[in-house]
């Protein structure tokens, strides 16, 4: 079958391609990809090549496909796994395979034939073999792209851990009823996170988000506002953190005291070091950001790791359990991923998408790979509508959501937008 297909071929390289894929083996499955997230990871790998970790040495030879955080059908399934999946059924994908030997191998990276920038794809073995291919049942494929990047958050608030003096096991997750706050948490995986810890299965009692624009801020309160979080029991305040001292003023808002859980969401080195002095005794510090450069430090207080048992984790990806505890949760409407999605576009705009990402504002890219569509923002619907109805009725069905992607929005842009083998 044929595909089409952005793939990594080198060092800031990354193509529209058109080409063959192999016939399945009994071990493998046929699938299409209906939506795929574009994640700065994605960004991370087109510009370092096979510099990446995950990005095999011989991409300029056999390039591999881009994009781990998508949603499709599956069209054809191998013998193996007849008793386990059927034709026609929905999936999503957990990238994270940890093959031994191969631990940082995943779909979207280091595979030849799998990713999510892509119209069709073959599902290996290694994804089948290791249960990573997830059966979704929901109402529509965004919400299943965006498990991914959910189950980064959920990975994320399991990694942090706490301990009793004197006792060697250590509490693992957030402090149930504690301090937290999120630093650069009103960007995409920032505004996942505040769902997350507002209703997961923990919850802090005090969670503080911090940014430095006022009008993400905005947003995220708009999306989250502090009198419902209080009605699910957390005490939730939004700081803009410019031009301040800012760990006296985060520590004003939790009482003078220093926080149970901080979560950095940006590789600034500063706000590492601004996280660190913002730990309270135990205090758990989450880098979540991953940077681009191999050699980013910043400056820990080793005085108070040793006697206020200050801690770090980092996390990079959630696994399988995660990845079901995403969609459960999606599943029951108790999270909203939508929530993260600020821009549209079709397969045609993936690569333009994938090397500005850093400076094009605002936060999730979704993509429709079967479609030809321009990468719009949510916000910009009204204004391209003039000229297009497509976009006039994708603007009335969002503001009829709140101003977000929908179900709905999903249904009409399948059946309207022009589809991309149409387009060239």
């Amino acid at each position: 079958m044929q595909t089409r297909a952005v793939r990594i071929h080198g060092e800031n390289d990354i193509r529209l391609d058109t080409f063959e894929l192999p016939d399945i083996r009994d071990d493998e499955i046929l699938a299409d990809v209906v939506t795929d997230s574009i994640c700065m990871s994605s960004h991370k790998a087109a510009i370092q090549g096979p510099a990446h970790k995950r990005v095999p040495n011989d991409v300029a030879q056999h390039p591999t496909i881009l994009g781990h955080e998508f949603c499709g059908t599956v069209l054809k399934v191998g013998s193996r796994w007849k008793n386990r999946f059927k034709e026609g059924q929905k999936y999503s994908i957990q990238p994270a395979l940890s093959i031994p030997g191969r631990e940082l191998d995943a779909p979207g990276y280091s595979f030849p034939f799998i990713g999510g920038s892509a119209t069709h794809i073959v599902i290996p073995k290694e994804v089948m073999e290791r249960e990573c291919l997830l059966a979704y049942d929901g109402d529509a494929y965004f919400k299943a792209s965006l498990a991914e990047p959910v189950s980064c958050i959920i990975g994320a608030f399991k990694s942090q851990y706490h301990f009793r003096q004197g006792v060697y096991t250590h509490q693992m997750g957030i402090r149930d009823g504690g301090s937290m706050t999120i630093l650069a948490g009103a960007g995409p995986m920032g505004l996942g996170a505040i769902d997350y810890a507002l209703h997961g299965p923990r919850k802090p009692k005090r969670l503080v988000v911090t940014d430095i624009d006022d009008a993400r801020l905005n947003r995220a309160s708009s999306l989250f506002p502090p009198e419902s979080a209080a009605r699910d029991g957390v005490e939730l305040r939004y700081v803009n953190t410019s031009g301040q001292d800012a760990v006296a003023l985060l520590k004003s808002v939790n009482g003078g005291d220093g926080y149970d859980d901080v979560f950095v969401f940006a590789p600034v080195a500063p706000l590492v070091e601004q996280g660190s002095a913002l730990l309270g005794f135990n205090g758990c510090l989450n880098f979540f950001a991953g940077p681009s450069k191999a050699d980013f430090k910043a400056s820990i207080n080793f005085y108070e790791v040793h006697y206020s048992g200050h801690h770090i984790a980092g996390s990079s990806g959630g696994n399988t359990d995660d990845m079901r505890d995403a969609l459960e949760l999606m599943g029951r409407n108790r999270i909203n991923p939508a929530v993260m999605i600020t821009h549209v576009g079709g397969m045609d705009c993936v690569v333009d998408t994938v090397m500005r990402l850093p400076s094009i504002p605002g936060g999730k890219k979704l993509v429709y790979t079967r479609i030809a569509l321009p990468l719009t923002a949510l916000d910009d619907f009204g204004k391209a509508g003039a000229a297009n109805p497509l976009f006039a009725e994708l603007d009335r069905i969002t503001r009829a959501h709140n101003g977000l992607w929908s179900t709905e929005a999903e249904q009409y842009l399948l059946a309207h937008a022009k589809p991309i083998d149409s387009a060239t």
